[in-house]
């Protein structure tokens, strides 16, 4: 599918989402970064919100152009330790906040999302520190504090693949009340 074919079936349901808009998701949807920014610019063309959900770790000049024509992006952080972040995701921390000082530079407003995984990120000094560490920015408009659960186990046994964390329990709840007490988010 061309990004016009694309934008010809989101447009079947432009009233629907006239007060919302599109969400670019994935996976990594700056994978295909020429795809999006064209997709974005013809969103942008038709008066269509574009959201782009992302973990940032794509810093290059193709990925950072299609904020050109992004509205609001959902950034994931995993976690603010670098050496955790790179056990996660298998990729380094850096270039996720090189993304978020672009974002701030360009001034496109971002929530942030953090998972909060039992024995990884639920830990009051990392929750501290990310809490901490993102005040300093004033594109952040909002911070998702996502509590970990499993449902995902059955999709990773289905494709074959083995699930890292089929290990832990969900996040409690009163856990995820503690983040939010150190986030300030009611």
């Amino acid at each position: 599918m061309t990004p016009s074919e694309l934008l010809k079936e989101v447009l079947k349901y432009k009233s629907f989402i006239a007060k919302g808009g599109i969400t670019a998701t994935g996976g990594e949807p700056l994978l295909q970064p020429e795809f999006l920014k064209e997709f974005f610019y013809l969103c942008r063309q038709e008066g269509i919100h574009t959201t782009l959900d992302t973990s940032g770790f794509i810093y290059t000049p193709e990925t950072l152009a299609v904020l050109e024509f992004t509205d609001l992006v959902l950034l994931d952080i995993k976690s603010i330790d670098s050496a955790m972040h790179q056990e996660l995701t298998g990729v380094k921390l850096e270039n996720t906040l090189r993304f978020l000082d672009y974002l701030e530079e360009k001034e496109i407003d971002t929530w942030i999302r953090h998972v909060i995984v039992p024995n990884y990120t639920d830990d009051d000094i990392q929750l501290e520190t990310l809490a901490e560490f993102v005040k300093k920015y004033a594109v952040i408009k909002k911070i998702e504090l996502l509590p970990y659960h499993t449902m995902g186990i059955d999709k990773y046994e289905q494709m074959g693949l083995d699930y890292k964390l089929k290990e832990i329990e969900p996040l409690s709840a009163e856990r995820l009340a503690n983040a939010k007490k150190i986030f300030g988010i009611r």
